[in-house]
């Protein structure tokens, strides 16, 4: 490896000197202590050579001298800045019900949002009117949900909640709806972070190679590296266990190939992080019965830490006037042989004490998965559920496993096992098992089996899906009760189009007891989605409809679209209608006649590119940039703009005294605005930021000069005009 350095190199007494600095700034790290100047020779593991006719000092070292080299990034991709803008938005969905012999009724959800800088302000709700039958009566009301003010800080990666909120949990704790405040990290709004330990694959090169790495066989990373130790570093987009092959490649072609097993889990950390969440408030009460119903005072809080990339370290506490609880668990990854998670709790509740015990394994790969998790409870433990329900009992245990086989060819098959006994003392076992298997084309068929242990009979289900064209499946079915009844199903749905349209979906099912029968229609538009159907039994049928979709208001106007359930982007071409706009090199519209479309699907923090189309705009309009990559925060809007900026330009064509034509490359000289341009062939001559009255200055070729004056209308739209011939004097 040549380092491209040229050093001042002392030779005496047969020996080589060289200062230490350059030696440290070629990258070796040596041995031992040294002083200023080093005695090649002298350095035991070093041998030099001088090559006096090329001027070369050879230096041969051991590989771990050598500088180490890192490949990839724990980055999926650059981060961008998350943006808002200042606004305010309404999501509604107007829902009609009618059945037979029940009566009718409307129910409008609506959730309005208010967003800027300083977070966003959302506040949800339900009204529902009767409108005739026994069945709704006295049901006119309005239900206030949730309201709720929020900012995440993605520089620290904190999330702030303030009103009504769900607490955070770990797997073996309860969330709880709290009226107060809560502080958490929020790895999400980061998403080009990874938070999970990712492998790393390590090798020496002894000259210049290529290294590729190959997941699941799969080329996944190629990168050049030089002489010296090297740490490879990639994302695998898998979770389990998994192959790495690294295949390194010299100078002259040949190849070293080396296989790694590996495994990889997000229920972990990387060293170091820290997740956390911290809640403290009133309990929600009657949730969806009352609007504001709020309990006693509680707190809760849960940590995890990556004390090492195998082992993540997990705690949770809750604190109410009567309740005091406490718990400790981790995550620890067994080699490539699965990840073992624990924890224990103690809480005392009104006088009483209880433990839980919490104990699990999972293990997947391509071909095998498996996960079992068992909950233990004993006495008299509780949690925040009960602080509001003191005559509830929790469940005193329950236990699960779930294994699933990939058979390949012979398609793929599932088993479950589910076990909880109740707080009464109950028990309920159930057992499931699933096959399904690829058909010809993109057809498929699905068979299962519920047994509940005790009963004496299984429940079963066929499933036959064929798909017709790119948006229609036809699915064919028949299950059987554990009752011993019968029903056979089918059913045809055509998927509504993404950029909008019609979607429809068709059912019938006969059995023993009674026929059923179901369609309804969904029509899709830029502003609305509407949905109509009907299902039901011939004695009982019931009819509905459905309008769903946002109104955003922003930059001085009123937009409507489909439901934005996340974030939106809504783009502005300076009042330009009829411009295209592409999200991700998708065509999503155009711009309206006020320069405006609606982007609703964008994600939180999520880097999405827009584009617009600047062909149909004028030929004397011009857009600084027509591509940018925009971040935006959750559930909030921005506003993202294409500067369009009209320009008075002409086309002439310049002759001499002569009427020919001026020399082609001729300089030409603007004197209102200086700018400079040549003269192209047949005298063609473009300008810009021209004036009312205009003169330009030409040099010719031969030395000499002229001036050309003209008048230009800079009120002109469209074309850009073309003069002349103009007399150059």
């Amino acid at each position: 490896m040549s380092t491209g350095r040229v050093v001042q190199v002392q030779q005496r007494a047969g020996q080589l000197y060289l200062p230490l600095a350059d030696l440290q700034a070629a990258g070796l790290k040596l041995p031992g202590p040294l002083g200023p100047e080093v005695a090649l020779e002298q350095v035991p593991g070093l041998h030099s050579d001088y090559d006096s006719q090329a001027q070369r000092l050879l230096l041969d070292v051991p590989p771990d001298w050598l500088p180490a080299h890192r490949i990839g990034s724990t980055q999926a991709y650059p981060r961008t800045q998350a943006m808002s803008s200042f606004g305010a938005l309404f999501n509604y969905d107007l829902y009609l019900n009618d059945t037979d012999q029940q009566g009718r009724y409307l129910a409008a959800y609506n959730e309005l949002r208010v967003f800027d800088t300083w977070g966003t302000l959302s506040s949800t709700g339900q009204f529902r009117e009767s409108l005739s039958g026994d069945a709704y009566a006295n049901t006119s009301r309005f239900r206030r949900y949730d309201t709720t003010w929020r900012y995440s800080d993605d520089e620290r990666l904190l999330t702030v909640e303030a009103g009504d909120l769900v607490s955070g949990s770990l797997p073996w704790s309860n969330s709880v709806r709290l009226g107060g405040i809560q502080l958490s990290r929020d790895f999400s709004v980061r998403p080009d972070l990874v938070t999970y330990p990712l492998p790393a694959f390590a090798g020496e090169a002894a000259v210049p190679s290529s290294v590729d790495l190959f997941i699941n066989g799969y080329k996944s990373t190629s990168a050049d590296v030089q002489p010296g130790p090297y740490t490879l570093t990639n994302i695998p987009y898998i979770n389990g266990a998994g192959e790495a092959v690294v295949v390194t490649t010299d100078a002259l072609g040949r190849q070293v190939s080396t296989t790694l097993p590996f495994y990889v889990t997000s229920t972990l950390l990387q060293k170091g992080l820290m997740d956390f969440s911290v809640a403290a408030g009133s309990v929600r009460r009657d949730y969806g019965l009352k609007d504001f119903a709020y309990g006693p005072g509680a707190s809760t809080g849960s940590v995890r830490y990556g004390l090492s990339d195998v082992f993540t370290l997990e705690a949770h506490a809750e604190a109410a006037q009567s309740l005091t609880l406490g718990g400790v668990g981790g995550n620890l990854r067994l080699g490539n042989l699965g990840v073992l998670n624990g924890a224990i709790s103690q809480s005392r509740f009104d006088g009483l004490g209880g433990q839980q015990y919490s104990l699990g394994y999972q293990y997947n790969s391509p071909r095998l998965s498996f996960n079992y998790q068992r909950l233990q409870r004993r006495d008299d433990y509780a949690d925040l559920t009960l602080v509001d329900a003191p005559y509830t009992r929790m469940s005193q245990r329950s236990q699960q496993v779930t294994l699933s086989l990939n058979l390949e060819r012979y398609g793929s098959l599932g088993a479950g096992f589910f076990d909880v006994r109740a707080g009464d003392d109950s028990r309920t076992r159930l057992l499931n098992l699933t096959w399904s298997k690829s058909l010809w084309g993109s057809s498929s068929v699905y068979l299962s089996a519920n047994h509940e242990i005790g009963a004496s009979n299984w429940a079963v289900q066929a499933q036959v899906v064929i798909p017709i064209d790119l948006r229609g499946n036809l699915s064919l079915g028949m299950e059987r009760n554990q009752q011993g009844q019968t029903q056979q199903r089918v059913n045809y749905s055509h998927a509504v189009p993404t950029e909008g349209g019609l979607g429809y979906n068709l059912g019938y099912s006969r059995g023993d007891q009674q026929t059923y029968r179901q369609a309804d229609l969904t029509w899709r538009l830029q502003s609305v989605q509407l949905q109509a159907g009907a299902y039901g039994t011939r004695e009982q049928t019931t009819r509905w409809a459905d309008a769903s979709g946002s109104l955003v208001w922003m930059d001085g106007g009123v937009f409507a679209a489909n439901r934005i359930d996340d974030a939106f982007v809504l783009v502005s071409t300076d009042g330009f209608g009829g411009v295209p706009v592409r999200y991700e090199n998708q065509r999503v519209g155009d711009t309206d006649s006020g320069g405006h479309l609606l982007v609703p699907w964008t994600s939180g923090y999520y880097r999405g590119k827009y584009e617009i189309d600047p062909l149909n705009l004028p030929a004397n309009v011009r857009s600084a940039s027509v591509e940018q990559r925009v971040a935006v925060r959750r559930g909030s809007g921005y506003l993202v703009e294409f500067p369009l900026v009209p320009v008075v330009a002409a086309s002439l064509v310049l002759v001499d005294a002569r009427q020919q034509h001026l020399a082609l490359g001729s300089t030409v000289v603007d004197e209102h605005s200086g700018s400079r341009t040549v003269v192209g062939w047949d005298g063609l001559v473009y300008l810009e930021n021209l004036q009312a009255h205009n003169r330009l200055t030409v040099s010719l070729a031969d030395g000499g000069q002229c001036q050309v004056q003209f008048d230009l209308d800079v009120n002109r739209q469209g074309d850009v005009p073309l003069l002349g011939p103009l007399v150059c004097q």
